[in-house]
């Protein structure tokens, strides 16, 4: 993630690593309404909320807003975006990101998390 506006960078105040190896890095994100965050990076991550939130996720010109429950589970595709906490309540989240190569640069992704896949999915 050399060449990457990594978030532990951008957002010191927002972000810190709870585990790293060489294979992945959990990230734990917390903020409170009204937080933003400076423009940064993901690689491929699984995402594990631990609080209920609103969020607005931005890229260039795609705007999405995402409302969470707490003990969701979701995958994101590697993206960069800037977020803004648009709710009432505390945004705290773990991420655990992937170190593996994924999708080819610039192929574009998912902007936010997945929607939960099948029946009984959180």
């Amino acid at each position: 993630m050399a060449d990457m506006r990594d978030p532990i960078d951008t957002d010191p105040d927002k972000y810190s690593v709870v585990f790293e190896n060489d294979r992945v890095r959990v990230l734990e994100y917390r903020d409170t309404p009204g937080g933003r965050t400076h423009p940064h990076e993901h690689p491929d991550s699984v995402m594990l909320t631990l609080s209920a939130f609103e969020r607005r996720l931005t890229i260039a010109d795609q705007v999405r807003d995402v409302a969470l429950e707490p003990g969701q589970v979701r995958w994101l595709d590697a993206q960069s975006h800037t977020g803004e906490n648009i709710g009432a309540t505390d945004t705290h989240v773990v991420f655990v990101e992937l170190k593996e190569p994924g999708r080819a640069s610039g192929a574009p992704g998912e902007l936010g998390p997945s929607e939960p896949a099948g029946p009984g999915a959180n």
